[in-house]
């Protein structure tokens, strides 16, 4: 085994999906925040024509993550979740119903940019006070971050951008939304980016027809979006590994004082 291997500098982000997370495994307890595609969710057709919509939680893939990893995974998620209609629900910052984690896994926007064409904004929308951020994709993004800050200002973030689809149209609004997401993450401290636009498989026709039901993905969608995570996460800690010397830390600092 030549250690070396870990740290090519030629590696693709997804050069080789891994079935158990990888250097993934280091944070014991992890939080996906989004909206239906974090939820699991399963959309099928009634005999009107008519859709059915349900969150199953245990074929999210933060919960593959967790089967994968062993570690405790969060959903902080549902459908149709939007960054503005998050950072204003109360019940979603319940500390008893989502305590801190170590690692809160971020992938939002398509219902802002993709499905409600919301001003992606600047970096100037964001404030040092997340309260005070303006109404825009921007502003409400990084007030999720800043947030969860409050109550675990060392947590590492890894943000997610919107892979390639069909139509033209939604992928501009994907490259704006990722751009933002890419700004954002250079904006905070211990901020990474797993950046699916740039290196996923496009989501073609061949691509929905395999792992895709509807608008959204079958069981093996979300599998393979699990994968996709992990072996992403995996190679962003082992390329940065002095960034994650303390993480069994996060949450603990008090053992860390005297």
């Amino acid at each position: 085994m030549d250690v070396q291997n870990f740290f090519r500098s030629d590696e693709q982000p997804l050069e080789t999906l891994l079935p158990d997370g990888g250097f993934c495994g280091i944070f014991r307890t992890i939080t996906c925040v989004g909206d239906s595609l974090s939820s699991g969710e399963f959309q099928t057709q009634r005999a009107d024509g008519t859709f059915r919509y349900h969150d199953m939680y245990e074929y999210s893939w933060g919960q593959y993550l967790a089967r994968a990893t062993g570690s405790t995974v969060y959903n902080m998620s549902r459908g149709g979740m939007s960054a503005r209609e998050l950072i204003s629900l109360d019940e979603y910052w319940d500390l008893d119903r989502f305590p801190p984690t170590q690692a809160y896994v971020i992938a939002l926007g398509v219902n802002d940019i993709q499905n409600q064409n919301q001003e992606v904004g600047t970096l100037a929308d964001i404030q040092e006070d997340w309260r005070k951020n303006a109404d825009t994709f921007a502003g409400h993004y990084a007030g999720v971050i800043q947030r969860i800050k409050e109550f675990q200002p060392n947590a590492r973030f890894f943000l997610m951008t919107i892979p390639q689809e069909i139509s033209e149209e939604r992928n501009a609004r994907g490259a704006r939304h990722a751009e933002m997401v890419r700004k954002i993450a250079d904006r905070f401290d211990n901020c990474y980016v797993i950046d699916l636009q740039k290196y996923a498989p496009r989501y073609d026709q061949a691509f929905y027809d395999k792992f895709f039901m509807y608008g959204h993905m079958n069981a093996a969608g979300y599998l393979l979006t699990a994968k996709m995570v992990m072996t992403y996460m995996d190679r962003i800690i082992r390329h940065n590994l002095r960034d994650f010397d303390l993480v069994g830390y996060i949450g603990r600092e008090d053992m860390l004082e005297g």
